[in-house]
């Protein structure tokens, strides 16, 4: 992925880059190659977030533990 520039000199020497240019880059290979894990990841943090929100309130909380009243167990 190294880009060549010429600035005189030889051409076929490439530059240096930086620790901090090539950790940069590094991450966004990373972020390219694992796009669709990190939202699928996502989404299920979301949707575990929002269901917790929804059942910690006392008035949907009931309707997942209260049971019935023709319920044997």
């Amino acid at each position: 992925m190294a880009k060549r520039l010429a600035r005189g000199g030889r051409r076929d020497e490439v530059p240096s880059r930086s620790i901090l240019t090539r950790a940069v880059d590094s991450v966004f290979d990373f972020v390219r190659l694992a796009e669709f894990e990190i939202l699928f990841v996502f989404f299920f943090v979301v949707a575990y977030v929002i269901f917790k929100d929804l059942t910690s309130r006392p008035e949907y909380n009931e309707i997942l533990v209260k049971k019935p009243d023709w319920w044997p167990y």
